[in-house]
Parts: C-alpha cells; sequence; structure tokens
C-alpha cells in the first residue's frame, strides 16, 4: 500500500483538506483507507455502554460489530504507542492510507500552512515534506507550494508522488 501524508499545525485545516481529498482520490478509482494521529487521550466509547464496561474490566482489545460498521478498540494501558508501520499493517489492503500527523515518521507529506496563523513552516531542507499547501503564496520554499483551495490539484500531486494512476 502506499502511503502519503498531511501535517501542519493545530488548526491549519489537515482535517479540512482531508475530507476533501478523499472524495477526489476516489473519483479516480482509489480505494483509500486513513489514520489520524491524537495528540490527546481519546475514547469512542462512553461510560456505562457494554463495551466501555468490557475494556473497564481488562479487556486489552474491545470489538464492536453492527450491520453496517465494525470497529476494533485496542489498549495500550501500560504499553507505548506502536510504531506507524505496525499501525498500516492492521488496515485491510487499499491503494493508498492518508496519514493525519504523524510529522516525526519518514514518510512523504504535504504541509498546510495558513501564514495568517502566524506560525513558521514546518518544512525544512532535506525533510519528508515534499510540498507545502497554503491559502496565500509563499516565497522561498524549496518544495512546491500547491493552492490549498485546489482539491484537485493536490490529489492529482498525490497521485504523481506515490506513483498511482488516477
Amino acid at each position: 500500500m502506499k502511503i502519503f501524508g498531511l501535517v501542519g499545525r493545530s488548526g491549519s485545516g489537515k482535517t479540512t483538506l482531508m475530507v476533501a481529498l478523499l472524495p477526489a482520490l476516489i473519483r479516480r478509482g482509489l480505494t483509500v483507507s486513513t489514520v489520524k494521529h491524537a495528540h490527546h487521550g481519546f475514547d469512542l466509547d462512553r461510560p456505562g455502554k457494554d463495551s466501555f464496561r468490557h475494556r473497564e474490566a481488562g479487556a486489552g482489545e474491545v470489538m464492536l460489530v453492527a450491520g453496517d460498521r465494525w470497529a476494533l478498540m485496542h489498549e495500550i494501558r501500560d504499553g507505548v504507542e506502536p510504531p506507524l508501520e505496525e499501525l498500516i499493517a492492521r488496515l485491510a489492503p487499499v491503494d493508498l492510507v492518508l496519514i493525519e500527523g504523524f510529522h516525526t515518521h519518514a514518510h512523504p507529506t504535504i504541509e498546510i500552512h495558513r501564514p495568517s496563523e502566524g506560525h513558521d513552516l514546518m518544512w525544512r531542507e532535506n525533510s519528508d515534506i515534499v510540498a507545502v499547501a497554503s491559502d496565500q503564496p509563499l516565497i522561498g520554499v524549496g518544495v512546491p507550494v500547491l493552492d490549498l483551495d485546489d482539491v484537485e490539484a493536490i490529489a492529482d500531486f498525490v497521485c504523481r508522488r506515490v506513483g498511482l494512476a488516477g
């Protein structure tokens, strides 16, 4: 499976681009899955629900299954967050896995950058950031600068970069 990432500062629009990019890639006939890194703990469960009680009682994994989807929750407990490669290996095969976050992992990424937010670029020479998508023109960036609002051009760039026809 090919992997490609979106990185950027909090509030830059990573998720907004992700949800616009997914249909553009799927229209090209690609199968796509996503992995999103959450910087803070999260819970898909609610206290009192059976699955929550299973985890609370010590289950290492709990699978929820319904007619239209299933989800597997794995408790890390005192362990460490698994490497991205291990997480991707758990996914069903697809053409492309889009990664949101995981900016320290070595895979090609587009940085989402909004100068109006006042943050410096994450891009540095020899980083894994292969393009910057911005809502304003940028000067002096050593990688292509893409128009953040041109989702089709970004989808074209991703497909070319990972070697997928689309």
